[in-house]
C-alpha cells in the first residue's frame, strides 16, 4: 500500500513529539523519530544527522538539573569531555564517511543493538543501585566515612571515548553505557553518575552536530519543525512521566525498539 504525499511528513510531526515525550519519560525516541525521518525518503546519514541535532536541544536543557550531583565529580568533566568530544566527533566522521547504502544496511543492527542496550538498562539500573546501597552499608559497618574510590582515569577515558563514538555514529541507547562504565570504574552515587552520563552524551552528540551543521547534513526544514514538536512532547511526557509505571514504559520502548529493527530487517529481506 503506497502513502499518500502527506502522510509521511504529518507522521513525522506525531513521531517526533511521542519522541520528545519517550526522551522525558524513558528514553529511546530516537526509535520513532529516525525511521520517521528514513519514510519522508530523506537519505539515511542525512536523516540520522537531522535526528541527532533536533533532539539535542532537550538534552541539553537538561544539564541545568544536575548541577548540584556535578559539583562532586568536577575533576572528571574534563577527561570525561575530552573523551566523548574526540568519539563524538570520530563516530560523525566515520558516518558520514559511509556509504548512503551501507549505512541502510547497518539501520536494522544498529535499532536491535539500540533496543538490546535499553533492554538491559533495568538490570543495569538495579546493579547501580545495589552498589550505591552495599557502599553505605560498608561505610556504617566501619564507623566513618570511607575514602573515594579511586578512578583509573586511563582505562575510563579509553573505554568514554569508544561509547562516544558509538554515540556520534548513531548513539541510541548509549546512556546505560557511559553509566556502566563509570560504575565500573568507580563512581557510586547514582544521582551523580546521572549526572555525568548528561554531560557526556550531550557533549558526545554535540560535536556530531556541529559536524552535521559544518558538512550540510541537516535537512532543515524537518529539522526545525521536530525541534518544536518533540520540545511539546517533552513538556507534556515530563509532566505526566510520574504517572505512568516506569516498567510499562521501559518495556513499551524496547517493543518498538525491536518492531522497528525487525521491520527494517524485512524491508532489506523483500
Amino acid at each position: 500500500m503506497s502513502l499518500t504525499p502527506t502522510w509521511p511528513h504529518a507522521w513525522l510531526l506525531i513521531a517526533s513529539m511521542l519522541a520528545g515525550a519517550l526522551n522525558a519519560m524513558a528514553g529511546g525516541g530516537s526509535f520513532l523519530s529516525f525511521p520517521a525521518l528514513l519514510g519522508t525518503g530523506i537519505l539515511p546519514i542525512p536523516a540520522n544527522a537531522t535526528n541527532t541535532v533536533a533532539l539535542w536541544p532537550g538534552q541539553f536543557a537538561s544539564i541545568a538539573a544536575y548541577w548540584e550531583d556535578l559539583k562532586h565529580n568536577l575533576r572528571l568533566l574534563v577527561p570525561l569531555g575530552t573523551a566523548a568530544l574526540l568519539g563524538g566527533l570520530g563516530g560523525a566522521i566515520v558516518l558520514l564517511r559511509t556509504g548512503q547504502a551501507t549505512f541502510l544496511h547497518l539501520v536494522p543492527w544498529l535499532l536491535l543493538v539500540a533496543a538490546l542496550l535499553f533492554a538491559a538498562s533495568n538490570p543495569i539500573s538495579k546493579w547501580l543501585q545495589r552498589r550505591a546501597v552495599e557502599h553505605k552499608l560498608a561505610q556504617v559497618e566501619d564507623g566513618a566515612s570511607l575514602p573515594a574510590s579511586r578512578l583509573s582515569l586511563a582505562p575510563l577515558f579509553l573505554g568514554m571515548v569508544l561509547v562516544c563514538f558509538y554515540i556520534g555514529y548513531f548513539g541510541a541507547g548509549a546512556g546505560f553505557l557511559v553509566m556502566s562504565l563509570l560504575a565500573i570504574f568507580g563512581v557510586e552515587e547514582i544521582n551523580q553518575i546521572n549526572a555525568l552520563k548528561v554531560v557526556t552524551t550531550c557533549l558526545a552528540n554535540g560535536i556530531a552536530v556541529v559536524t552535521f551543521v559544518v558538512e550540510r547534513q541537516v535537512v532543515w526544514h524537518y529539522c526545525l519543525l521536530m525541534m518544536v514538536t518533540a520540545a511539546v512532547g517533552g513538556y507534556f511526557g515530563g509532566r505526566y512521566s510520574r504517572r505512568v509505571d516506569a516498567r510499562i514504559m521501559r518495556a513499551a520502548v524496547v517493543v518498538i525498539g525491536l518492531g522497528m529493527a525487525a521491520y527494517f530487517f524485512w524491508k532489506e529481506a523483500s
